[in-house]
């Protein structure tokens, strides 16, 4: 049971994969296996796994980008009070890491993780930036949102010993590199 009160998790699961099919692919990056089990799979395992409320952003068609797959994340969940924007390319993120961002959410706007001084996933939102995540577009995404928010030092850098947080699948070559992925 979720308790009241926590934020939902949006994932993104609307992208092309371009760059997976120009490298070699023979079909969406998300769809590809990745120890038996499709690597989308393997991050809705670990979002259910967290027992956060999420959203799944997979439009037939696609979106035109980022900022539009996040703006239909958080309008399809308007009463939550804030949102963790998960790619759903990170085949390897700890439940832990969901819940340490969610928790933290509590208590600052915007939460960014980090593992080692590189910047991951999920990027948390506070519920005030609705109007602000709800209107992106195209593929800007929400960094200048961030960008904003450090400015005003209401976004807390999150240090996490979680590598999944920063390894996606970008290309074919992603899905054999075992000792990026250990949890």
């Amino acid at each position: 049971m979720v308790a009241a009160g926590e934020p939902a998790i949006i994932i993104l699961a609307a992208g092309k994969g371009e760059r997976f099919l120009a490298s070699g692919g023979t079909t969406h990056k998300l769809d590809a296996l990745l120890h038996g089990k499709a690597v989308l799979q393997h991050v809705l395992d670990a979002v259910k796994a967290s027992g956060l409320p999420w959203h799944l952003v997979r439009p037939e068609g696609g979106t035109r980008g980022m900022g539009e797959s996040i703006a239909m994340g958080v309008r399809a969940t308007p009463d939550s009070p804030g949102w963790l924007i998960l790619p759903g390319d990170l085949p390897f993120i700890q439940p832990a890491s969901l819940l340490r961002v969610a928790q933290a959410l509590k208590a600052h706007p915007v939460v960014v993780p980090h593992y080692q001084q590189k910047q991951g996933h999920p990027v948390g939102f506070q519920r005030t930036f609705f109007d602000a995540l709800a209107s992106l577009g195209g593929d800007v995404g929400a960094k200048a949102i961030v960008r904003a928010a450090r400015e005003k030092r209401e976004a807390l850098e999150l240090t996490l010993e979680d590598v999944g947080v920063v390894n996606d699948v970008d290309v074919v070559g992603d899905l054999g590199a075992e000792q990026l992925f250990r949890r």
